[in-house]
């Protein structure tokens, strides 16, 4: 048997293990049957904002430095070394990219900071593969260390240019934008006409083709190349099993520690890369503590994905738009998520009914189809239990049918769902008697949304299995 062949069967999952892998067709129904979700909720709620074309512009920005922070842990831990340090290794990006920026141009202010993530990562590799020290302890040790490094030289650099400080850079100048003319504009226009679904694509299609800047195009193609390098090359194969088993990879010829050095010096280059797409993309200057924890949520959206690029896309994409609410619309838009997550959480609901009893499940889906039908057409939500029957009607109905539900899955002991079904019938009735929700549940929204991704996604999580642990040099001989 092959060599290649062997570490292909180390690296494999055991079938039953994790759950199925995201495929391009499953990530594209995913996707469409997401933008169907938000548009029912835009037509309901009426925050004809939340698919814009500038909200989506807007939630790019913000996922591209979530993405590649996620995709810098993605290597990392393929190759069994966990990296909290990412967050550190972005405030490098971050420094560097800047100090280089403003005096050399944009471009190689995006190569120092791909440089100065890639010293955080190769640290991190010295660290923990070389003298086996803990990977969480060497993380946050990166962490501390970045923030205290990049102040000290803020104070003998930056505060003696010109527009500079101790806590924040001259201005950069930016990188060339690239707006598609005559697509961009019908895409807009179609947008603006609020139709189902159709305008909600044209807001995707067009916030992807509008002041595009060519660091994020970069950025988005480094997500299939990641795919492709670790999943179709023998590099990757290689790579991969010293992230499940280093012992059996080291029998069959692999150097692992040349591949873990590897993975965690790239990780830590594209987190680097994250961070000096934010001082020089998204502001254009470097200002201290700018990553603002992107580099944990990155993590997270990295397990979102459950290891893999195209989950971990779509958990950055998730995370990304959720703060872009607050920005645009603030109040108004988040107070429509509300609607939106009472919707998802209902249909976790009716799916672990589904898998017990289909017909009462399905039953359920037809009449909550019919309660927000006619709660879109029942009036005004501040004059319930005053002017309009319909909509106090509604309320009724519909708690009454979740009280339904909660007591078939309480015959079947089916707590999680229990739990859930009372979390959406309480997000419902706070959606339905106020107007907007409190300026600090918006600026927690993107971290509230973290939270419950990741708890919903737990239980069927598989990362590599020898992630974290500690591996010497002859273990395998």
């Amino acid at each position: 048997m092959s060599t290649s062949t062997v570490t292909a069967a180390s690296a494999a999952p055991k079938k039953g293990g994790g759950r199925r892998k995201l495929t391009l067709p499953v990530i594209l129904l995913i996707i469409s049957g997401g933008l169907a979700l938000i548009s029912l909720v835009r037509l309901i709620s009426g925050a004809e904002d939340i698919t814009s074309v500038g909200q989506v512009a807007g939630a790019l920005e913000l996922a591209v430095p979530i993405g590649l922070a996620g995709l810098g842990g993605l290597w990392a831990e393929r190759a069994g070394v966990i990296n909290i340090g990412l967050e550190g290794m972005m405030v490098l990006g971050t420094w560097f990219g800047a100090w280089a920026g403003f005096q050399w141009g944009p471009w190689v202010g995006v190569l120092f900071g791909i440089l100065g993530g890639a010293l955080g990562g190769l640290l991190h590799a010295v660290v923990t593969v070389t003298f086996g020290v803990n990977h969480i302890v060497s993380g946050v040790a990166i962490n501390i260390l970045a923030v205290g490094v990049t102040r000290y030289l803020s104070n003998f650099t930056f505060a003696h240019e010109e527009g500079g400080s101790s806590k924040q850079s001259p201005r950069i100048d930016s990188i060339t934008e690239i707006t598609i003319p005559g697509l961009a504009d019908g895409l807009a226009d179609l947008q603006q006409k609020h139709w189902f679904l159709i305008s909600d694509i044209a807001g995707v299609l067009g916030g992807l083709v509008t002041g595009l800047s060519l660091l994020t195009i970069v950025a988005l193609l480094l997500i299939p190349a990641t795919w492709w390098i670790l999943w179709r090359t023998s590099f990757g194969l290689r790579l991969r099993s010293c992230g499940e088993n280093p012992i059996a990879a080291e029998t069959l010829g692999v150097n692992v520690y040349k591949y873990k050095y590897i993975a965690v010096t790239v990780s830590g280059g594209l987190a680097g890369l994250g961070g000096a797409f934010l001082a020089i993309v998204a502001t254009g200057i470097y200002q201290e503590n700018q990553t603002g924890g992107r580099g944990y949520i990155g993590l997270a959206a990295m397990i979102f994905g459950n290891w893999m690029p195209g989950g971990m896309a779509l958990g950055a994409g998730l995370f990304g738009f959720t703060d872009s609410l607050k920005l645009r619309g603030g109040a108004e838009n988040v107070h429509a998520m509300l609607l939106l997550l009472v919707v998802l959480v209902w249909l976790v609901v009716l799916w672990r009914l589904y898998k017990k009893s289909p017909k009462p499940a399905l039953g359920a889906l037809v009449v909550s189809a019919l309660l927000l039908f006619a709660y879109d057409k029942g009036g005004d939500p501040k004059s319930w239990f005053h002017e309009s029957y319909v909509t106090s009607t509604v309320l009724v109905i519909a708690l009454l049918l979740w009280a339904a539900v909660v007591a078939l899955l309480l015959k079947d002991k089916q707590w999680p769902a229990v739990v859930s079904a009372a979390v959406a019938a309480g997000l419902f009735t706070w959606y339905a008697l106020v107007d907007q929700v409190p300026s600090q549940f918006v600026d927690a929204a993107p971290y509230v949304t973290t939270l419950l991704v990741l708890a919903l996604s737990a239980q069927r999580l598989r990362m590599p299995k020898a992630n974290g642990m500690a591996y010497r040099r002859g273990q395998g001989t």
